[in-house]
C-alpha cells in the first residue's frame, strides 16, 4: 500500500465522531436568585450523572442514570409544616437503579436547534427540567420537586409523599405530605447563561487528527532514517 492510500485510510478513520459516554447535569443555589415564598430554604445541590451522551433534538424521561447526589436544607415555622420540625438537612446519595425505584423521576428535553459544543443552557431546553425526588414510603418529609423553565424561572419544594406506611424517625408519625406543604421557594436566572452540563458529547476528531498526524511524520522519519 503506497503512502497516500495509507494516509487516507488513517485521516478517515481518525474522523470518525467520538463521543463522550456520560453527561453530568450540576447546579446549586448559587446559581439562581431565591425568593423564599413559603419557610426558607435557600441552601442546596445538585450533581445528576447521567450513563450516556445528550443529544440535541431528543426527549429524556427517566433517563438511566449512574448516580444522582443531591442536598437541601433550610429553616421551617414549627406550627407551619407537617413535620412540625424547626429546620432541616436531607442529603442523599444513591444509584441511578435505586433513585428510580424509590419513586423518584427526571424529565426533560433538549431543543433540537442546541449547540452542545458550549454544554447545555436552560434556554436550550423545552419546556421544563423537572427533578422529582419523591420517596415512596421511606418515611421523609422533604425530597426536592425541583423545576427550571427555559424562560428564567423556577422553583424547589418538596414533594408529595403521600399515603405512607413507614413512620418518620424522628416524629414516629407516618407521612402524609402534599407538594409545597413543606417549602417552596422560587428562582430566577438568565437562562442563556446558565450552563447544567459541560459533558456533552463532542467529537474527539480534532486532537485524534493532531496525534495521527504526528505518528505518520514520526514513522516517515524513521524510514528515512
Amino acid at each position: 500500500m503506497n503512502k497516500s492510500c495509507l494516509i487516507g485510510l488513517c485521516l478517515g478513520s481518525l474522523f470518525q465522531p467520538v463521543f463522550a459516554q456520560a453527561a453530568v447535569i450540576t447546579f446549586s443555589d448559587v446559581d439562581f436568585g431565591k425568593t423564599p415564598i413559603f419557610n426558607n430554604v435557600q441552601a442546596f445541590s445538585f450533581t445528576i450523572d447521567i450513563s450516556g451522551p445528550l443529544t440535541a433534538g431528543l426527549s429524556y424521561n427517566n433517563p438511566s442514570l449512574n448516580s444522582v447526589e443531591y442536598s437541601v436544607s433550610g429553616s421551617l415555622l414549627p406550627d407551619g409544616s407537617p413535620s412540625g420540625f424547626p429546620r432541616f438537612n436531607l442529603e442523599r446519595n444513591i444509584s441511578g437503579p435505586d433513585f428510580y425505584a424509590q419513586g423518584s423521576s427526571l424529565n426533560f428535553e433538549i431543543a433540537a436547534s442546541a449547540d452542545l459544543s458550549n454544554g447545555l443552557q436552560v434556554s436550550e431546553l423545552v419546556g421544563s427540567f423537572v427533578f422529582n425526588g419523591r420517596e415512596v414510603d421511606t418515611g421523609r418529609y422533604h425530597p426536592a420537586l425541583f423545576e427550571l423553565n427555559s424562560d428564567g424561572t423556577g422553583s424547589i419544594q418538596n414533594s408529595n409523599n403521600m399515603g405512607e406506611n413507614t413512620p418518620n424517625p424522628s416524629t414516629g408519625e407516618l407521612v402524609n405530605v402534599e407538594f409545597g406543604e413543606e417549602y417552596i421557594t422560587n428562582l430566577t436566572f438568565d437562562p442563556n447563561q446558565l450552563t447544567i452540563s459541560a459533558a456533552v458529547p463532542v467529537p474527539a476528531a480534532l486532537w485524534l487528527f493532531g496525534s495521527g498526524l504526528l505518528g505518520l511524520v514520526g514513522m516517515a522519519r524513521r524510514k528515512k532514517a
